[in-house]
């Protein structure tokens, strides 16, 4: 059997250690439709974003763009030269729940550009909520495509999402049976 060397020193314990950490302690509550596709909108932003470090829940990151690329970064805006790392986007925070919110800077969300792509963005995942058979088949269970921390995060994500999905007995309804629960409901 032919070994490969392994770049990022990541043997199999370290990462189902990693796996398990990033999991939420905290019991997560069900969650409404609306509130899962935004949570899950944003979080899967905020990781297609380029980072290479583990984040800590509670912890504000910041997003930038330049390029086109969005950045996720320790440093603040304040403390950059100018313009050095691109536009700046807004804080992100990861959540207890492993959510990621984003709370857009001022100036941002006046860029008509770039609500125009977040928006066209929003308008993609729309159409596969939509076109997904259940709900739980739109959940990052395993993004190949991702670095280690990303992919470690979008799973993390999943499992909480889906433990809200279950809890709120949407888990294996459409995306349009889950909105009609949700419009009977109310």
């Amino acid at each position: 059997m032919k070994s490969f060397p392994n770049p990022q020193g990541k043997g199999l314990i370290p990462i189902l250690e990693s796996l398990s950490s990033s999991r939420p302690k905290l019991a997560v509550p069900p969650k409404h439709i609306d509130q899962i596709a935004g949570e899950l909108f944003t979080s899967m932003f905020v990781l297609e974003s380029e980072f290479a470090f583990k984040p800590i829940i509670g912890k504000p990151y910041f997003l930038y763009r330049k390029e086109g690329l969005f950045r996720l970064s320790l440093i603040d805006p304040k403390q950059w030269p100018g313009n050095l790392f691109g536009q700046y986007i807004g804080a992100c925070t990861l959540e207890q729940d492993i959510t990621w919110t984003l709370i857009m800077d001022e100036v941002a969300a006046l860029d008509t550009e770039l609500i125009g792509f977040i928006q066209s963005k929003k308008n993609a995942f729309e159409k596969a909520l939509e076109n997904a058979e259940k709900l739980e088949d739109v959940l990052p269970v395993f993004c190949g495509s991702m670095p280690f921390y990303r992919r470690l995060f979008a799973s993390a994500l999943a499992h909480s999402l889906g433990r809200s999905m279950e809890l709120s007995g949407i888990k294996t309804l459409s995306y349009k049976e889950a909105k009609m629960l949700l419009d009977y409901q109310m």
